[in-house]
């Protein structure tokens, strides 16, 4: 077996990191630039009757929404109460940490593959880590952990003397403890205070959401992510905290009647997760003789072009290229009114909050 103990990290700070959060964040107020109107028109409708309603407003966003410089846009729409859930994936959950920390992030990928640096950052694995092993304890899924984590600059945690005594218990704290007690002996892990200061917090969307008690979750893969090149990499504290968040999400997919799903930016997550915790949700309400959701809007924002399919006739056949956008065909069969939109995702994000709020 790989031992991945071996594996060699090196200061976050020696990366040559590609972005920087003052030269990418977005001004909400600045103007917006030119889009697709009617597009946006019919997502800011939708939002305004979800909001009236009072159902979920959901946004599901890929990494590069942080890195093209959204945080901020986002944020408000938080603080408005437009969006009511934000989802994103395990990248989306680095990058929105290492620009809170760091104020950068982003790196060569073929050049420190070549090398064995890639995703061999010693503060990121390390830290991420850390808070999803502290949310662990206090039944805290991975985008709660982190968020809180970043907002509050660190965590605190036991000494291995109480951790050892919750291992006598059988039941779901019993695993948590194990895996934390198990990282600190192994990686120099002290009990108590971990101050870890987070300048620029104002830049993480998860930290925001925290603050605005926002639900957010992240739902990774095992291997997808550059934690996974760490020696700390775990693949059990990173799966409960997965599993805790997709429970969350199924919670506000439960109150989607009426409701909106933003997928902006996301090829594989935001389709996979939803049409599994779609189910989830239509197999519980089945038993309890409940209709399925209903009167949903779905908008899919993406630079692909939609394979030239008109996405409101459902999906294509399987002769058709089209058939294999995954981001598309997987939303046009959860009902409701799925629209494509092809734009650049800063973008249609701002264009969206200047047509909320103008």
């Amino acid at each position: 077996m790989f031992d991945p103990l071996q594996i060699r990290t090196q200061p976050l700070k020696n990366r040559r990191s590609l972005l920087a959060v003052d030269d990418i964040l977005i001004d909400p107020n600045s103007p917006a630039p030119r889009h697709d109107s009617a597009a946006v028109a019919k997502a800011a409708d939708a939002l305004r009757k979800a909001k009236q309603n009072g159902t979920a407003a959901i946004l599901m966003y890929g990494a590069h929404l942080i890195r093209n410089g959204a945080a901020l846009i986002i944020t408000r729409l938080m603080e408005r109460g437009w969006i009511t859930h934000l989802a994103t994936n395990g990248a989306g959950s680095i990058h929105d940490w290492e620009f809170s920390w760091l104020g950068r992030s982003c790196e060569g990928v073929e050049k420190n593959v070549a090398d064995g640096t890639f995703g061999a950052w010693e503060e990121t694995g390390r830290n991420i880590h850390l808070a999803l092993l502290a949310g662990g304890l206090a039944g805290e899924g991975y985008g709660k952990s982190l968020g809180r984590f970043i907002h509050e600059d660190g965590c605190s945690l036991p000494t291995p003397e109480e951790l050892r005594s919750g291992l006598a218990h059988a039941d779901n704290h019993a695993p948590a403890c194990a895996e934390l007690l198990n990282a600190m002996l192994h990686h120099g892990i002290a009990s108590g205070a971990h101050r870890v200061e987070h300048r620029w917090k104002h830049a993480s969307l998860l930290a925001q959401a925290h603050r605005l008690g926002v639900p957010a979750t992240v739902h990774p893969g095992i291997g997808y992510d550059i934690v996974s090149c760490h020696p700390m990499f775990n693949g059990a504290a990173i799966g409960r905290a997965a599993e805790r968040d997709f429970h969350s999400f199924c919670a506000s997919v439960e109150r989607l009647d009426g409701g909106v799903v933003l997928s902006v930016g996301s090829a594989i997550m935001a389709p996979q997760v939803f049409e599994k915790s779609l189910s989830c949700v239509h197999n519980i309400r089945a038993q309890d003789g409940m209709p399925n959701v209903d009167g949903h809007s779905i908008f899919v924002v993406d630079l692909q072009d939609g394979g030239g399919w008109d996405w409101t006739q459902g999906e294509p056949p399987k002769s058709s290229p089209a058939y294999y956008l995954r981001f598309c065909k997987s939303f046009s069969r959860m009902g409701g009114a799925m629209h494509y939109v092809q734009s650049d995702n800063a973008a249609f994000m701002h264009a969206l909050y200047h047509a909320l709020e103008g």
